[in-house]
């Protein structure tokens, strides 16, 4: 395990301005010498050089040998982060390759050629798919049974770094988060706590089904952690808040969050579609995508009826990992991140 006083100085991170790529900007900045990041745009660079004086951004994408080139030229024995990656595309399914596989191997490469640390490769709960059923936990050593091409395009990205660990080429640590919510959230995660507050968010089947989440500031954790711990070189872990809630418990907290927060939700029978809805929306998902087409509300609605859950037993145990926020709090402080900056809810 290694001493803090012994990290690099230098931390990348791709993706930075992303969901958890803000969040651990946020978090590494006051304490590293430099903090590089990969970024789209020169707003997207504006946004996050005024974190801090260690934030350096460079622009560039990560489909891009020079951008890579640029951000980490000097940063030999740095940390990488790769968070950089397509969830929802919005050019059909071959950008989720072209971003998560092609991006990867291109990081990779570069990791490789510039003598850079160690590469911690953020990748999804979507190589697994869904459990068998809601008592079922996935471990590091259940078989992949990847959800659709989000899940297949990761699937190969997380085999492209363990495979380059292996060689020798590199030192990596993945980790694998389920859905995750906090601070910096996307549109897409706010007109969920809207339509959750509105009681417009259908129950797809009973409710029973379980899914893991993780709050975004126990995710920055688990990244720290397998910076840090020497024995996690090679490894995956499942990294989430604890024992996974039904959809049912997930819905409740959420409008009790909300509620605590001064935005009471609306009462009323709540919206229920039969399970089998669910089943229609993945079969038609899954046709679109073999045709190259991407629909978010069919991908969403598809997966919604599903178990996805794990066991994160070995993160604890190996990199000393403890989510110290729960679900609760951590919907609380969603919310009071959009009211503080004006977002309607």
């Amino acid at each position: 395990m290694t001493d803090a006083a012994a990290l690099p100085r230098t931390m990348v991170i791709t993706g930075a301005t992303g969901w958890l790529g803000q969040n651990l900007v946020r978090a590494v900045a006051p304490e590293r010498e430099r903090v590089r990041c990969l970024v789209r745009t020169p707003e997207e660079a504006a946004l996050l050089a005024v974190v801090g004086t260690s934030v350096d951004p460079v622009i560039g994408d990560v489909r891009d040998p020079d951008a890579l080139d640029r951000l980490l030229d000097g940063a030999a024995d740095a940390t990488v982060v790769h968070t950089a990656a397509v969830i929802h595309p919005t050019t059909g399914t071959r950008e989720l390759f072209d971003v998560n596989v092609g991006g990867t191997q291109l990081v990779v490469d570069r990791v490789r050629r510039r003598g850079a640390g160690r590469l911690i490769h953020v990748s999804s709960n979507s190589p697994f798919g869904a459990n068998p059923g809601p008592d079922h936990r996935f471990t590091e050593d259940s078989p992949r049974h990847p959800y659709m091409g989000y899940g297949r395009s990761k699937a190969e990205a997380e085999d492209i770094v363990l495979a380059a660990h292996e060689r020798g080429h590199l030192e990596a640590v993945v980790l694998r988060p389920p859905w995750f919510y906090g601070p910096y959230q996307p549109e897409r995660q706010t007109r969920w706590l809207r339509a959750v507050r509105r009681n417009r968010f259908p129950m797809v089947g009973d409710g029973s089904n379980r899914r893991s989440m993780v709050f975004t500031g126990n995710l920055v954790h688990a990244v720290l952690r397998a910076e840090q711990v020497q024995a996690a070189a090679g490894r995956a872990y499942w990294i989430a808040d604890g024992p996974p809630p039904t959809m049912l418990e997930v819905i409740d907290t959420v409008r009790a969050a909300l509620d605590a927060e001064g935005f009471a939700p609306a009462g009323g029978p709540r919206p229920r579609f039969p399970r089998a809805v669910g089943d229609v929306a993945e079969r038609v998902d899954g046709f679109l995508q073999a045709r190259g087409r991407y629909s978010q509300v069919l991908h969403v609605l598809g997966e919604l009826k599903d178990t996805i859950a794990c066991d994160t037993t070995r993160a604890e145990i190996e990199l000393g990992y403890q989510p110290a926020t729960t679900l609760l709090d951590g919907m609380r402080a969603s919310i009071r991140w959009c009211v503080d900056r004006g977002i309607a809810l």
